[in-house]
């Protein structure tokens, strides 16, 4: 299996959307915040590991708590995604902390600081 068949895209989609269900409903962390989302899942071809991306908006603190939260409930994540999932191999899941959605907020306020002088002299 290629790594961007149009199988590969299926599975990268649908582990994306359960890994998302597992977060926000099963995992009861205290570390984890509610503004915790996952940006991008990539599964190797052989099925056997998986990158998840993860958005985390808060402080650095906040980021940094919700990785060490989502690794150590690796096992738990694992097992739900098998059953939820019917694949070969369950792939053993890597967290990565992707600041995407806050540079993008960042760089829309100041879009929006560089428009608003120009508002203000029509």
């Amino acid at each position: 299996m290629r790594k961007n068949s149009i199988k590969n895209i299926r599975i990268n989609e649908e582990v994306m959307h359960e890994l998302s269900n597992i977060i926000r409903n099963d995992i009861k962390d205290p570390r984890l915040p509610m503004m915790t989302s996952v940006v991008k899942v990539d599964v190797a071809p052989d099925l056997k590991t998986a990158k998840a991306y993860i958005s985390v908006l808060g402080t650095e603190e906040e980021k940094k708590n919700s990785i060490l939260a989502l690794k150590s409930a690796s096992g738990f994540i694992k097992s739900q995604l098998a059953r939820k999932i019917n694949l070969r191999n369950t792939p053993q899941i890597q967290f990565i902390l992707d600041d995407s959605i806050e540079y993008g907020v960042t760089m829309s306020k100041l879009i929006d600081e560089v428009n608003h002088p120009l508002a203000d002299q029509r």
